[in-house]
């Protein structure tokens, strides 16, 4: 195990971390190589093992440095304290230290902060990040996983059975592109499968590989960099999916999987992780299949050995950003993009029928409500753990009109990386990882060999057989393959021995009980889905995993992000839920209940009734619902579609058209679930065709202070589109740990969201202020680019800093002690770093030379074995921070009283500051001599 040394800074007055946007923190330049470990604060509140303070003024930055190298993933690496989002750290190449550019935010207790990826913890023990390369579980340590449910029904058509067509493989490699934002050029290279015999235009399926390395080399090293280093190759992800590629071929489906390692190499410094970019490649293919589509000649040779495309039907399948990639690339087609934004500003030739998204990211949490989605939830995700594709479903919920059909699959046993076999050891060229990591107890739910967990061959047959049942739905029109998706409880014998449940939303629903404003609840309580409160929060932070449908966004508190939470101690104690308002479930053949049990659980009975303005009751049936399986590492809180039939109802009277309670009666003794929602259910999937929104996208200023007085500028917001609609728009409040949230009616060309941005001018150095805004869509609107705001540089030069004298000629027993010092005041803390070096000649200061406190508060070291201060650690040891408003502060070295006859000892150092570059500049030496008492 990596020892982790510590370091402490002589004077710092509070723990402080960026304000700026992800986007800021993501371009500073990458801090030195960080082997020395964090700084302590002044109220004693050390940082935990791995962290540390680095830079000085403007260019200070939070550092984590893992014990090993981060894997190269698609969820992002987050800095949060608590359930607070502080910001997107930028990652050094040795993918081991992690930097966030600081200010003057106050965090509180640093006991609080973490390092999470989709959800997982990097920094606690035991979710190390290095973890997660395959290896089977040790004989015996493995629980018994639980024992699963009774098979599903079998459905009336498996979309997994291979079709008559003759199939033909090969590629294409275009011109690259040069996208906004992004420094290289992206690379336009497709690898082709489709029928030769297949009479017509055929739909066309797309592929986008999510974020992964994007080179390696033949001696087995790997890397993030783009364009690949001379002898290393580009990783291959795009021939990651030839398996679902053969079968919808076989089936008579054009496709294409795309490369994007251009993208994954360079979008660390998007504020939208790549989502933007990713949709203009995308879009910029199906420019060119529309092109081949039209003139055959012009195409590629193994473009023309398949059938032609028919670009009015296709299909867009995504995996992990590559999920977000091609559900912004679906939202870009119906609402154009603002050009500045866009790498595409060619017509839109192509038709989007329906979206795939496998295991997806969604940092913008703003899915495109008008076109049919199926989400893949792998249960055993060790990369996007939190599942967060689960918003795909839930955030569609009343923002447009609700007629697209959005289905979320849960894949019992599946990872993350194995449905790319490019990703998957022993099927790639380039190294590669299970994703979900073991440690030394394996997880009885996901470890390999466990009876829960799939191996790759098994995963990706599943994969397939669910992107042909979304493409035989939203494309062919074939409703008989809708029960395996739709929450109706079927299964397709092509993916055993995969358990996929699934659930749903839009369709022929009819929305009835839905959480949020005006719900009345008797009996149980509403909680929010995201909220640091444990008295609101529907989950307690103690529990054991975690929940798609709360999977965290930018804010702490998310209003309008309710559930129904429900917990008893005996049977027969009701639960009633009363919307502000009657609803009408005339014409549903079913209740339809999206109801989370805990995990691992069995046997939750629940009695379903509906009450009518007229006081007549129903009670339509009794509901049996299961946990997933799970453990604490998974996100196996995941909502059960339950369907109680509407026939009791109108047996009874019940005024299907003005119902106003719904009443679930527990029969089991004791237990907890949560209501996500209840809608009016009928059979069948009803034509799409999507309204004219407003587009709502915001932009980010960045400006300079100046040095004199006051300026007003404004987050840019861009309103296209048509109509009016409502989004939720955030403003965090810069220097505290407020948000302001409000519900805001945006119209075209309208200036409704308004956010004023003050920067006062001075001559002080400073860091960078900046003011961030981002927003959700609500109701009748969409959302691109869900974040920006205003940033006002630093313009000021950062003072000269130096150090002089204090007591450094002193007997044993005091302190030896240095002032330093800054030319002028600035706006912020600068700190300079002290790096001791070997005395050379004589005796030199050791280690029980010094107090074992401030030995161990430094250095995180005991005395014992004597060894020379120089020798404790490698490189700057003390760290000095001059105080923002103060030109001065003091270090101090406390020696002891030994009793011993010695001879004159020494200590040796030298100043280092840092520029905004972070190039250290070294400064003068200084030395210090301790003479015994005696």
């Amino acid at each position: 195990m990596i020892r982790v040394k510590r370091i402490v800074t002589a004077t710092l007055a509070v723990l402080t971390l960026a304000a700026v946007s992800p986007e800021l923190a993501q371009a500073q330049p990458s801090a030195r190589p960080s082997a020395n470990p964090p700084s302590k604060t002044a109220d004693d509140d050390r940082l935990p093992p791995g962290w540390r303070i680095t830079g000085t003024g403007a260019a200070r930055q939070l550092t984590w440095t893992s014990p090993e190298p981060v894997p190269m993933g698609d969820a992002r690496v987050e800095f949060r304290t608590g359930g607070r989002l502080l910001g997107r750290p930028v990652a050094a190449q040795d993918r081991r230290s992690f930097h966030l550019a600081l200010d003057g935010t106050r965090i509180g207790s640093a006991a609080d902060l973490k390092v999470l990826a989709g959800g997982r913890r990097l920094d606690a023990a035991g979710t190390g990040a290095g973890a997660g390369r395959t290896t089977p579980p040790p004989t015996g340590l493995a629980p018994a996983a639980p024992q699963p449910e009774a098979p599903l029904p079998v459905n009336e058509v498996d979309p997994g059975v291979p079709g008559p067509y003759r199939t033909h493989r090969g590629a294409y490699t275009l011109d690259p592109v040069r996208l906004p934002g992004l420094k290289a050029p992206v690379e336009m290279r497709g690898t082709v499968v489709g029928p030769t015999n297949a009479a017509g235009k055929r739909p066309l399926a797309l592929f986008l590989h999510g974020r992964h390395y994007t080179c390696f080399t033949t001696t087995g090293e790997d890397g993030g960099e783009w364009p690949c280093k001379p002898g290393a190759l580009p990783v291959p992800s795009q021939d990651g999916y030839l398996r679902a590629q053969q079968l919808l071929a076989s089936q008579g489906y054009v496709t294409v999987s795309i490369a994007a390692n251009g993208i994954n190499g360079q979008d660390g410094v998007l504020d939208d992780g790549g989502a933007q970019a990713r949709s203009s490649l995308v879009r910029q293919h199906l420019a060119r299949w529309a092109q081949w589509a039209a003139k055959r000649s012009g195409a590629p040779a193994d473009v023309r050995a398949v059938a032609p495309a028919d670009p009015s039907r296709v299909l867009l399948v995504g995996h992990s950003r590559g999920g977000e990639g091609v559900n912004r690339a679906a939202l870009d087609s119906l609402y154009a993009p603002p050009a500045d934004q866009d790498g595409y500003h060619g017509p839109v030739r192509w038709n989007i029928r329906g979206t795939v998204l496998i295991g997806p990211t969604v940092f913008g949490q703003n899915p495109a409500p008008d076109v049919p989605s199926l989400t893949v939830l792998p249960g055993c995700d060790g990369d996007v753990s939190d599942l967060q594709g689960e918003i795909y479903v839930d955030g569609t919920r009343g923002v447009s009109r609700g007629t697209a059909l959005h289905s979320a699959v849960y894949m019992v046993g599946a990872n993350h990386n194995f449905f790319n076999s490019e990703w998957t050891p022993g099927q790639s060229k380039a190294p590669a990882d299970d994703d979900f990591a073991s440690d030394d107890t394996p997880d009885r739910v996901c470890a390999p060999g466990t009876r829960t967990r799939l191996t790759a061959t098994r995963q990706q047959s599943a994969g397939a057989t669910y992107i042909a049942a979304a493409a035989r739905l939203f494309v062919a029109g074939d409703d008989r393959v809708r029960p395996l998706l739709d929450g109706s409880g079927r299964r397709a014998p092509s993916a055993d021995p995969a358990r996929v449940l699934s659930h749903a939303v839009g369709a022929h629903r009819t929305p009835a009980f839905l959480p949020g404003p005006g719900l009345a609840v008797s009996g149980g309580r509403v909680c929010a889905q995201v909220d640091p409160d444990p008295a609101r929060a529907c989950l307690a932070r103690d529990i054991e995993g975690a929940s798609p449908h709360f999977a965290a966004w930018e804010a702490a508190r998310e209003p309008g992000r309710d559930a129904v939470a429900l917990r008893w101690s005996r049977a027969g104690a009701p639960v009633a839920v009363r919307p502000a308002r009657p609803v009408s479930l005339a014409g549903s053949d079913a209740l339809a209940l999206r109801v989370i049990v805990p995990p691992n659980t069995t046997g939750t009975q629940l009695d379903v009734t509906l009450v009518d303005a007229s006081g007549h009751r129903a009670t339509l049936g009794r509901a049996r619902v299961d946990g997933l399986p799970g453990t604490g590492r998974t996100a196996s809180y995941w909502a059960r579609e339950l369907r109680v039939p509407l026939s009791a109802a109108a047996r009874a009277g019940l005024d299907l058209k003005r119902v106003t309670t719904l009443e679930l009666t527990p029969r089991t003794k004791s237990g907890q679930a949560w209501l996500m929602d209840a809608s009016g259910w009928k059979p069948g999937t009803p034509a799409v065709h999507a309204p004219a929104l407003p587009r709502v996208d915001i932009g980010r200023l960045t400006v300079k202070e100046g040095d004199s007085g006051t300026r007003t500028y404004r987050v840019p917001v861009r309103v296209s589109g048509h109509g009016s609609g409502q989004v939720r728009l955030f403003v965090p409040q810069p220097g505290t740990e407020n948000v302001t949230v409000r519900t805001v009616t945006v119209r075209p060309g309208g200036h409704d969201i308004d956010v004023p941005v003050v920067v006062r001018g001075n001559t002080r150095y400073g860091y960078d202020l900046a003011q961030d805004a981002f927003v959700k869509a609500v109701r009748g609107a969409v959302v691109g680019s869900h974040r920006g705001g205003v940033t006002a540089r630093n313009d000021d030069p950062m003072p000269t800093v130096t150090m002089t004298p204090v007591a450094d000629h002193v007997v044993e027993g005091q302190a030896l002690t240095w002032r330093v010092s800054l030319s002028a005041v600035a706006d912020t803390d600068v700190m300079a770093e002290l790096a001791l070096l070997p005395v050379g000649k004589g005796a030199e200061l050791s280690t029980l030379d010094v107090t074992p406190q401030w030995l161990k508060d430094t250095f995180d070291a005991s005395p014992a074995p004597a060894r020379p201060l120089s020798k404790v650690v490698d490189g700057p040891s003390l760290v000095a921070t001059v105080p923002a408003g103060r030109l001065s502060t003091e270090v101090t070295v406390p020696t002891v009283k030994d009793g011993l006859n010695e001879p004159v000892e020494s200590l040796r150092g030298r100043l280092i500051t840092y520029d905004t570059s972070w190039e250290p500049r070294p400064g003068p030496e200084f030395t210090g001599t301790v003479r015994d008492a005696s």
